[in-house]
Parts: structure tokens; C-alpha cells; sequence
């Protein structure tokens, strides 16, 4: 039997092997180390973390098998040198367009169960770190709040919700050169809670809902408890939906409304140029079609400027837009808002209908948290973060996963979308995972038609724990025996 001393001592060499590994990992992610540079020598890095050459040398070699590393006889380890390569995104998948029916069974429930595992590695559900959000600040200003408004927080807020926090909301608005009245503008639940009451205004049981592929799960969920149909319009992994496959829809199927997710489609991750916007909502406003337009991912850029939205565009009033603070600041507090245009009264009408108040207290936090200013400072830390999480997973990825592995390049949000080799079943790779306690969504989760067998949805919305990389290692290991 071993000796506890000699677990000990294996359990602290494990931990310095992974400290040296790690640390050279570091160096190349932030770059400091480039595709060719040599390596730190194995004295040097062992006097520098402490630790001895022959740990070094190990972390090294196993850094060589993972690719990572090129020893070069006599002159040491380098970085190889194709270690940035273009990293190929997805293939569009073409749609039959034809409207379908959405069935799903329990896998959608145990998406979200297991993302309340603290057990599961949370590459599942689409949610950000609660370590990167501002807890603290917000907590200050709620009980800032109580302590001066303890009534008002603790009473029925009721539809179109508190006009400090609809206010603050058509501030913002402005920042985009929109012009939206406070009183336009209704507090949800969530954004969840905002494309429903959209759908319920603008269709009934029976209609076709126009839909990008792939698109949110939960709107297809929406959909098919609202018994309508689905129609999937083909997208591309980077600028979203194909202009001409949704003008050849519109000019042969009887589509009541539209449903789109113009920045940072949840899962492929794209952006729509602002010209495909623009003629998007020329297309529907030409035929009287509504736009229900969820943004929930528009602050999340990594780039220089805020993309705008469709809304920008809506001369007509066919455009209800929705968004929420459930992935930028607190999503327990379930804050989101719908501005509905020409159908505001009938949306305001459905929202006093399904839920009568939205809740007081957090409505007058989130206000006073945007008034200061401590949301946008907290953004632009968000941002970085979320940009640093999601270039290292895509890095990893290439490193790791099985060769025709082809991944999305998202400049916002912070969801990968990863196209496995032709043959990989998802569903397959999604149970194999979740026995090693790691959680990924399978990507026929994502159409109606049950496409995309071959693609998984991988969140990126947590720092890099030792705990998330070893996750995620284990899951290349299942990918490429399954992709044989």
C-alpha cells in the first residue's frame, strides 16, 4: 500500500508539473511566446519557479506530445511553429425550408439541470461567471435602495415597470442614435420572458416563425409551446443570415414573423453587417412582416464600437426589440425589457395578462447601478475577459480536438460553435461527456429539423481553472476516439 508521505509528495510534483505547463501555456496565450520563439532553458525556468529541471523537462515533453512544444536537438524547446494556423470556421448547412413543427424531449430540461451541478464542468448553458460579474457594487446600491426607498422596493412594480430603470434603458438607446420614449418601453422577466410576449402579440397557434440556423434553443422551445411552426432560413457562421434565402422564403411560404438575433447569434456567434440589418428589416417592412429582434449579446463586443441593431432601421414600427441584463450584470435578478413599436399596447396588454409586476427592488438597483456609471466601467472589463476566455478556449481547441475540427470565430458574446468531423454523433459525445462530469450542449439542440448532429456548443463564459482546461482535455479525448 502507499505510504500518505509518498501520495503527498506525488500530489505536489503533479502540482508543480502542471504550475511549469501552465505557465508556459500563459506566455504563448497572452503571446509573449510566438509560433518559433524558443522556450525558457530548463535551468532557467527551474530556478525562476522553484522547481527542479527534471519537472521542467517533464512539463516540456508533455507539452512536445500535445504539440504545443518542438524539442530541437542540442538547442532546446520551441514553440511550433504552426501553432497558430488559420483555425477553419463552420460550414453553412443548407435548410429544406420548409416549416416544421418543434419537438423536444427531456434533453432540454437536463441541459439546464446539469448547468446547476457545481460538479459539471460548465461548458453547457450559455452563462457568464458570477466571478466576473460586479456583486459587490450591486449589493451596495441594493441596499443603498432599501434603506432609502424600503416601501417602494418591497411593492408591486406594475407594467411598463419602474420609470427610473425605463429611462436609464432609453439613455442607452441614444448611444445607438435611437430615439425611444421611456413609456415604450416594458420591463420582462428576463429577455426570455420578452420574445414570448413578442410571439404571442404578433402570432398564433398555426403561423410559420421565420428563424435563423442554427438558432437559440429556448426560442425553439417558445415556438413549440405556442404550437407554431419554424422555419429555418440558411446563416453564415460569421455574417448571419443569407439575404437571399430569406427574400426566396418570403416570396414562397406565408411567414407571419420573424425572429433573429442580429449580434452574436447564440450559438454560431455571428455578427450581421449593418447593411444586411438594413435590408433584413426593407424585406419585412415591404410585406408587413414583423421583426422580433433579441440582443441580449449586443454589449458584449470585442471590437471598437457597439454594432447596432435593427432596430436602428424600423421606420414602420414592425421592429420589437428585447434584451436584457441577465449576461452583462446579474442574472439572478431576471431584468430584461421589450420595446414593441406599433404593437406596444397589445405587448403591454399580454405582459398585465401573463405576469402582472415585475420585481421592485431589482429594477431599482439596476437603475441607480446604470445612472453612476459603474455599468459601462463594468463592460469594458466584461468584454476583455470574455474576449481572453474565448481566444484560449478556441486555441485549445485547435490544439486538442481531432484534425477537421472546424470552429466558430465570434467577435462578441462568449459561446464557441464547433463543427466535429463529418460521422461524430453529438448526442453520443454529449453522454460520454456528462459520465466524466463534463457538460457541452449537442448542437441538434439548436434546429428544428435536428441538423447540425455533428456540432456542439461549447459556453466560454468562466475563467480558465486548472479544473476547466483538464474538462476539456478529457472532452478531446472523447472527441477524437468517437470521430474514428
Amino acid at each position: 500500500m502507499q505510504k500518505a508521505s509518498e501520495t503527498s509528495n506525488s500530489s505536489r510534483n503533479l502540482y508543480k508539473y502542471d504550475q511549469v505547463s501552465r505557465y508556459i501555456m500563459d506566455l504563448i496565450d497572452q503571446g509573449t511566446l510566438k509560433p518559433g520563439d524558443r522556450a525558457p532553458s530548463l535551468r532557467k525556468l527551474s530556478k525562476s519557479l522553484k522547481v527542479s529541471i527534471a519537472t521542467v523537462n517533464q512539463a516540456y515533453l508533455t507539452l512536445e506530445e500535445k504539440g504545443v512544444l518542438k524539442a530541437r536537438p542540442q538547442s532546446g524547446f520551441y514553440v511550433h511553429a504552426d501553432l497558430n494556423r488559420e483555425i477553419a470556421t463552420p460550414k453553412p448547412i443548407i435548410s429544406t425550408c420548409q416549416p416544421r413543427k418543434v419537438r423536444f424531449g427531456e434533453l432540454f430540461e437536463e441541459i439546464f439541470a446539469i448547468s446547476n451541478d457545481p460538479h459539471i464542468a460548465p461548458f453547457a448553458a450559455a452563462r457568464p461567471s458570477m466571478e466576473l460579474m460586479p456583486a459587490k457594487a450591486l449589493m451596495r446600491e441594493t441596499r443603498s435602495v432599501i434603506a432609502r426607498h424600503a416601501l417602494e422596493s418591497m411593492d408591486y412594480c406594475f407594467p411598463p415597470g419602474h420609470d427610473k430603470l425605463r429611462q436609464q434603458i432609453a439613455l442607452r438607446y441614444t448611444d445607438l442614435g435611437l430615439n425611444v420614449p421611456p413609456e415604450e418601453i416594458i420591463i420582462t422577466n428576463g429577455a426570455t420572458e420578452g420574445l414570448s410576449l413578442a410571439l404571442q402579440t404578433v402570432a398564433k397557434r398555426g403561423d410559420i416563425i421565420a428563424v435563423e440556423s442554427p438558432t437559440y434553443f429556448s426560442v425553439l422551445r417558445l415556438i413549440e409551446k405556442m404550437g407554431m411552426l419554424a422555419l429555418e432560413i440558411d446563416s453564415d457562421p460569421q455574417t448571419g443570415i443569407s439575404l437571399d434565402a430569406l427574400e426566396f422564403a418570403l416570396d414562397t411560404m406565408d411567414i407571419t414573423a420573424m425572429l433573429l438575433v442580429p449580434n452574436f447569434n447564440n450559438p454560431a456567434g455571428s455578427l450581421m453587417p449593418s447593411a444586411h440589418k438594413r435590408e433584413v428589416v426593407r424585406l419585412l417592412g415591404e410585406r408587413g412582416i414583423p421583426l422580433i429582434e433579441d440582443d441580449v449579446y449586443g454589449d458584449l463586443y470585442f471590437g471598437d464600437e457597439r454594432p447596432d441593431i435593427c432596430k436602428c432601421y424600423d421606420e414602420q414600427g414592425l421592429v420589437l426589440s428585447s434584451s436584457s441584463f441577465s449576461k452583462t450584470l446579474a442574472p439572478g435578478f431576471r431584468m430584461g425589457w421589450v420595446t414593441g413599436g406599433r404593437f406596444h399596447d397589445r405587448l403591454l396588454e399580454w405582459k398585465q395578462a401573463t405576469s402582472s409586476a415585475s420585481p421592485s427592488l431589482q429594477q431599482l438597483a439596476v437603475a441607480e447601478f446604470l445612472r453612476s456609471g459603474q455599468y459601462d466601467r463594468h463592460l469594458a472589463r466584461l468584454r476583455k475577459a470574455f474576449r481572453a476566455q474565448v481566444e484560449k478556449a478556441r486555441f485549445m481547441i485547435a490544439r486538442l480536438f481531432p484534425e477537421g475540427t472546424r470552429i466558430s470565430d465570434p467577435q462578441g458574446g462568449f459561446v464557441l460553435w464547433i463543427e466535429l468531423p463529418r460521422g461524430t454523433n453529438c448526442f453520443e459525445l454529449y453522454n460520454e461527456a456528462l459520465q466524466q462530469g463534463i457538460g457541452i450542449t449537442p448542437g441538434m439542440l439548436f434546429s428544428a429539423t435536428r441538423k447540425f448532429r455533428n456540432y456542439i456548443r461549447i459556453n466560454c463564459g468562466f475563467p480558465w481553472s486548472e479544473e476547466n482546461e483538464r474538462a476539456l482535455e478529457k472532452l478531446a479525448e472523447i472527441a477524437k476516439r468517437l470521430a474514428v
